[in-house]
């Protein structure tokens, strides 16, 4: 097994080189100090002494992966963005809800059936085919079909805001004389 000495001066200047055609170059000195601190705690961790170049190699790839990491910013929202409360969000989620409750009922029958069954009383697809009496990607297709109708509904009725995360923050009534909502 190499020491950590012998180590430094065969590799240093390619690891050096490594480094520096990945970051800024005045963070190469650090990142290297960071790797050889690595491999001299975890050189008794190395098997072979055939696997030394992957290996070093392999730690210096994490190394600046890790720096990388750890300089991901962080941004606050910009103030003028504002996020609806709790209380928004259940009130919307409400309003919302006393909307699809008509949508629902246009439903042709077996879109209507296997939507309620699967959304709101929380029946999975296989239950649902057993239930219906056909076959798992029937119950699949109705259930999809199902909500692509009501997707195209909602969308006819009702301009929707959602955010990243895909969390209801707001919408809007197109047309006032809607007969869903």
């Amino acid at each position: 097994m190499k020491s950590t000495e012998n180590i430094w001066h065969e590799y240093h200047m390619k690891l050096t080189a490594f480094i520096r055609g990945k970051v800024a170059e005045d963070v190469v000195d650090d990142l290297l100090q960071d790797v050889f601190i690595k491999i001299h705690t975890r050189i008794d961790s190395l098997k072979e002494n055939k696997k030394l170049e992957s290996w070093l190699y392999q730690i210096t790839r994490n190394t600046v992966i890790d720096y990388y990491r750890s300089r991901r910013p962080t941004k606050n929202l910009p103030d003028w963005i504002e996020q609806p409360q709790h209380d928004e969000k259940e009130t919307i989620r409400k309003e919302l809800s006393s909307c699809l409750e008509p949508m629902v009922k246009e439903l042709p029958d077996k879109y209507r059936e296997a939507v309620r069954l699967s959304e709101l009383e929380h029946k999975n697809q296989k239950e649902i085919a057993e239930m219906e009496n056909i076959s798992l990607s029937g119950a699949k297709s109705r259930v999809q079909r199902g909500r692509a109708l009501l997707k195209t509904m909602l969308h006819d009725c009702c301009q929707i805001e959602i955010n990243h995360n895909n969390t209801l923050v707001s919408y809007k009534k197109k047309n006032k004389y809607c007969k869903y909502c």
